[in-house]
Formats: C-alpha cells, sequence, structure tokens
C-alpha cells in the first residue's frame, strides 16, 4: 500500500515493512523486517557484535505518545486541555528526530528508502532515533505530568539500557538533543496562553448561550481565542457566517429536527453518541484521532521521522482548529438546542457541554485531523470521511447540536487543515526548524 502524497516523497515508502498494531496498549511494537535493506523476512535479533535493540524493536514515538493518550484520560484533561497538550509532545518529538539526525549525519529518510524501516543510517538512526524522542517526551511529559516525572525518567533509562551493548552513544546524544527540543516546547507551553484568565462572558439575550451548570461557572475554554496559534495568523482567520437567526425558520426547522431524534431515539443513535462522547477521563477527540495517526503509522510502516510528522502535524492542526473554534463559538454565544425546547432531552453519557452551540467542537477537531490524515494516507480518505460524519451525526443523537452546527465545524476544520498542510509543506513552518 504505497503512500501518494506531498508531505511523503513517493519513494520513502520502505514498502517491505509493516508493523502490527496492538490497539490501546502502551506500544506499538513487534514490526517484522530485516536488517538488510530492500529485503523482507521473519525478524531477526542481532549478534552481539552488532549490540543494541533489534532493528524489528518498533518506533519509539507511537509508544510516547500512547503514554501520553494515558496520562491525559487519566488527569481527567477536557478536550480543549487534551488539544494544548498533544501538539507540544508531537512537535518536540518531530524537531528532536529531524536536530539529531542532522547533527548525528544521517541522511533525511522521508527521501531515502531502505527496506528496512530506519533508513541507510543503519544502527546510527534508529539509536539516534529512539534517544531524540526519548528526550524529547520525558521532558514534555514531566512538565504537563510533574508527580509523573519519576516514572517518565524510569521509561528512558528502560529504553536506553533495552538490547546488549546498551546504552549506545546514539541514543545518548540523541536524547540529549531531544531534551533541548522538549525545553523548547515546554518554554512554550509556559507563555501559549492557555494558564490566561478565562474571562469570556455571554451576552444576555434571546438566543444566546446560558451556563449549563447549577450555579453557573466560567464558560469552559474560554481562553482559547487567546493562545498562540501554530499556523493560522488570527484567531479568526476561518470565522464561520453566523448561524440562522434565533427564531427565524432556517432556526426552527433546524430544532425540530433535533427534537424529532430526541424523541424517537433508537438504540443505534445512542450507541454511536456514547461512542463519540468521549469526555474527560478519555483521550478525547483529539486524543482519539492521535490514535487513529498510531494505527496508520503502523499499517504503512513508516521511519520515525516520518511518524513524528505525523503526529506533529496532526495534533497542531487539531489545536489550531480548537483556537478557531472556540473564536466562533464566543462570537456567537448560540444557545445550546435543549436550552432553546425544554422538551429535547439529552444523553447522560454525553453530558451537557458548558460552552456555546455554534460551531460542533467535536466536528472542527475531527474534520481538522481527518484532513490532514487523509492528506498523508489518500487511500484512507472515504473511511476517514465516514468517520468525520458519524462523530458529527452523533452529537444531533445526543441532543446537543443543531446540524448548521456540525457543517460549520466541519467547513471550519477542513480550512484550517488545508492552511496547515500548505504551510507545512513549504518546509518553512514552526515544524521545521
Amino acid at each position: 500500500m504505497a503512500i501518494r502524497s506531498s508531505l511523503f516523497p513517493s519513494n520513502a515508502l520502505r514498502k517491505h515493512a509493516r508493523f502490527a498494531a496492538t490497539i490501546g496498549a502502551l506500544a506499538l511494537v513487534s514490526a517484522c523486517a530485516s536488517d538488510q535493506p530492500g529485503v523482507a523476512g521473519p525478524s531477526s535479533r542481532l549478534d552481539a557484535s552488532s549490540e543494541g535493540v533489534p532493528f524489528n524493536e518498533g518506533l519509539a514515538s507511537p509508544a510516547w505518545q500512547q503514554k501520553a493518550r494515558d496520562l491525559v484520560a487519566g488527569a481527567n484533561f477536557t478536550p480543549p486541555a487534551v488539544g494544548r497538550a498533544l501538539p507540544l509532545l508531537g512537535v518536540a518529538q518531530y524537531l528532536a528526530v529531524q536536530r539529531a539526525e542532522a547533527a548525528a549525519g544521517v541522511p533525511n529518510v522521508e527521501s531515502d528508502p531502505s527496506g528496512n524501516g530506519i533508513g541507510s543510517g543503519g544502527r546510527q538512526r534508529l539509536e539516534t532515533d529512539r534517544g531524540a524522542v526519548a528526550g524529547a517526551s520525558v521532558a514534555v511529559l514531566s512538565y504537563l505530568f510533574p508527580t509523573q516525572a519519576q516514572a517518565l525518567e524510569d521509561m528512558v533509562t528502560a529504553q536506553a539500557n533495552a538490547g546488549p551493548g546498551q546504552p549506545q552513544a546514539a541514543f545518548a546524544a540523541g536524547e540529549a538533543i531531544g531534551r533541548a527540543a522538549g525545553a523548547e516546547m515546554v518554554a512554550h507551553g509556559r507563555v501559549d496562553g492557555f494558564a490566561n484568565p478565562n474571562t469570556a462572558i455571554a451576552p444576555l439575550g434571546a438566543g444566546f448561550w446560558t451556563s449549563s451548570t447549577v450555579p453557573a461557572t466560567l464558560t469552559a475554554g474560554g481562553q482559547l481565542p487567546g493562545m498562540t496559534r501554530w499556523f493560522l495568523t488570527s484567531a479568526n482567520q476561518f470565522r464561520p457566517e453566523p448561524p440562522p437567526a434565533f427564531g427565524s425558520a432556517e432556526f426552527n426547522t433546524a430544532l425540530a429536527e433535533i427534537r424529532q431524534i430526541s424523541d424517537t431515539r433508537t438504540a443505534e443513535q445512542i450507541q454511536i453518541a456514547n461512542f463519540w462522547a468521549m469526555n474527560p477521563g478519555t483521550p478525547t477527540p483529539p486524543g482519539f484521532w492521535l490514535d487513529q495517526a498510531s494505527q496508520e503509522i503502523a499499517a504503512h510502516g513508516l521511519s520515525e521521522r516520518e511518524a513524528t510528522h505525523v503526529f506533529a502535524l496532526v495534533s497542531s492542526t487539531v489545536a489550531d482548529a480548537l483556537i478557531g473554534c472556540w473564536d466562533a463559538k464566543l462570537t456567537y454565544w448560540f444557545i445550546r438546542p435543549w436550552k432553546a425546547d425544554a422538551g429535547i432531552t439529552t444523553l447522560a453519557a454525553v453530558g451537557k457541554p458548558n460552552h456555546p452551540s455554534y460551531p460542533s467542537g467535536h466536528s472542527c477537531v475531527s474534520s481538522a485531523a481527518a484532513e490532514v490524515l487523509s492528506t498523508f494516507f489518500p487511500e484512507r480518505r472515504a473511511d476517514l470521511e465516514a468517520m468525520v460524519i458519524q462523530a458529527g451525526l452523533s452529537r444531533m443523537y445526543a441532543g446537543i447540536h443543531y446540524r448548521f452546527d456540525i457543517e460549520a465545524g466541519q467547513n471550519l476544520g477542513r480550512s484550517v487543515a488545508l492552511f496547515t498542510i500548505a504551510a507545512d509543506a513549504s518546509g518553512t513552518s514552526v515544524l521545521s526548524h
């Protein structure tokens, strides 16, 4: 299955390297490839003279990404908090691998095919990449989860000492570069605006959103429009047109559709709504789409450099989509369906999000992530777009969004993604310095 994308040169796919994904586990391992370039075969351990972990050990970045998803779920991060955290990790990993490979003098794997999934750098590349990813990951995740710092350091130590003849000098050199890249992302995170005061206050009047909590609490994500963006030139760069006027015929038709769904929900609709709830305590939608990225990375046998590129671009695009989404939410302050019609019921597993209705955050995130993944893996576009559609419908089934919320969110997320993809392809974006 070849990759045809402007983001990966056509010769960059090692078509003989394939990885088997263990979904939901901590690590994605057990890729079977020969250490002889261009030859596929059963997994083989290096002999003592070769030292280090075997070439079929698997990539380092998906395991660290899975660790991050586990940690955000365990810490009950909100979707905006997850959307902010994951690009700090993904961008740090990608920058670390690029810089470590350059320092080691190994070729750029995205233009240097090899049958073993590593590239012509061989052992040096493998250990350099592993160290770079570990160093970047431990720096960022220790900042985000300071109580886990020692456990995270223990992971690095275990990886450095894995296999005979460890630790490898190349791993140590890559780790140092990775920690520096991670420190840069920590510095970015400290001033990115996520911790700014939440001063968002809804206007009063018919058709405006009001808090879903009793007593009323601050609007969730109220600080997002003021956050530092990865690619966007402004938070309102892709702001959608206003929603239908409250009380208009168009609005009443959309509201009636949600009331009809609420009155006649099927078991399948409830199942879909509950699946896509993805509330705090789960990886949330940003984490869900990074898990999809991990699965595609495994299925396509990508190199570490390619894998970290995918993680970085998907996560940073999602972060910008969230900023744009909340800019629109806090511009229009549109009423939720159950507030507009008290007869509309919601599902307990989904809850009542404490922020305005228009546009849908799930749709902003899902369409942005799916567009990036479809550019890396174009043969998967139809399946990814089907997931975007289902994610949007799930919020209508739950009684918490109108159809026009979904459509606006999908358009916004897709527009953000097309912009970030073009910026990344220029070679001069935040992901390439």
